[in-house]
């Protein structure tokens, strides 16, 4: 079975992992992501209940019309003392840790927050369970954080080097587990895929400007 983690479209603040609604740009996205997915024969769409994750998945199923369900223990990882604060604050406040964080020796928990094994064990088992549901093909709108830890869980890499990957994960970009049910265990097809955004630069983070 095909597993597609879907990174929520563009939030409307750029505070740290603040529970706010989708930007405009995010419901663009989002529709370019709807329409593409629409030919793709999904059966069943999922999202974490954060609110930028339900209104990505809602504005999918414009397309789609498929049964939505929303779970929890998708959640972002949890940046914990961080979780509110700009790039710019978390840098100064948080100097020492980010340090520590940037050598990757250690699966580091953020201050107050989750690390990588703790992502692992909540949403690792919902992966596998749907993996088992029965259905062929399943959307799931989760984040960053999440998906760049269970990619790299699933690749077999150690813990502490899960942000190697995918530094600028675009909003609605794809990644593509397949599920081995012989073996149990997933793996990686696509990783990061946003051909939806390729005519729309202004929707790409690197042109994410502050309104």
């Amino acid at each position: 079975m095909e597993l597609y983690l879907i990174r929520h479209g563009r939030q409307s603040s750029r505070l740290c992992n603040v529970n706010v609604d989708l930007s405009p740009e995010g419901r663009r996205q989002s529709a370019l992501l709807g329409h593409r997915l629409a030919d793709w024969g999904i059966e069943v769409l999922y999202s974490s209940s954060l609110i930028r994750a339900v209104q990505t998945a809602e504005e999918i199923n414009r397309f789609l019309l498929l049964p939505h369900q929303v779970c929890p223990e998708l959640g972002e990882i949890s940046f914990g003392e961080m979780e509110g604060f700009p790039d710019e604050e978390i840098a100064v406040r948080f100097r020492e840790f980010k340090e520590r964080q940037a050598a990757m020796t250690e699966d580091l928990p953020y201050p107050g927050g989750e690390c990588a094994a703790d992502v692992i064990r909540r949403a690792g088992p919902v992966l596998e369970r749907l993996a088992e549901s029965g259905h062929e093909r399943i959307a799931v709108v989760t984040h960053g954080g999440v998906i760049r830890t269970m990619a790299a869980w699933y690749l077999g890499m150690p813990l502490e080097k899960w942000r190697l990957l995918g530094k600028d994960l675009e909003n609605t970009s794809i990644t593509q587990l397949k599920w081995d049910r012989g073996h149990r265990r997933f793996t990686l097809e696509r990783f990061n895929d946003y051909a939806h955004l390729e005519a729309c630069p202004e929707l790409l983070r690197k042109n994410w400007k502050e309104g």
